[in-house]
């Protein structure tokens, strides 16, 4: 996935918005060490379960995924946090090993 333009973020939601449907915006907030992403990057989940964006990749990834699905069902925005430690980067073989705030919030 690649990292979102904002003017197509905003394109996006303004076409979920005209056809009713709710979105998820997950957004990088913070980060401290070496994260797959920076601050800014965003990633857009659909509720036809489309995405559009990246906040990172492997188990981030999959973590804000699970996140924004149950945003999604509940419409409740929140900040979460995000550590990739040496140790658990070295499990997953990934090279970061830093932490990352990400606000994952609910767009109606």
């Amino acid at each position: 996935m690649t990292t979102l333009v904002q003017q197509d973020l905003y394109r996006m939601i303004n076409q979920a918005n005209e056809r009713g449907e709710r979105l998820v915006v997950a957004t990088v907030a913070h980060t401290r060490g070496s994260t797959p992403q920076q601050r800014g990057a965003k990633m857009v989940f659909f509720q036809d379960g489309e995405v559009a964006g990246t906040v990172g990749g492997g188990c981030i990834e999959a973590e804000v995924w699970a996140e924004a699905r149950e945003s999604m069902q509940s419409g409740k925005s929140e900040l979460h946090h995000f550590s990739l430690t040496a140790d658990e980067a070295s499990e997953e073989g990934m090279v970061c090993g830093g932490t990352m705030d990400i606000f994952i919030e609910v767009i109606e």
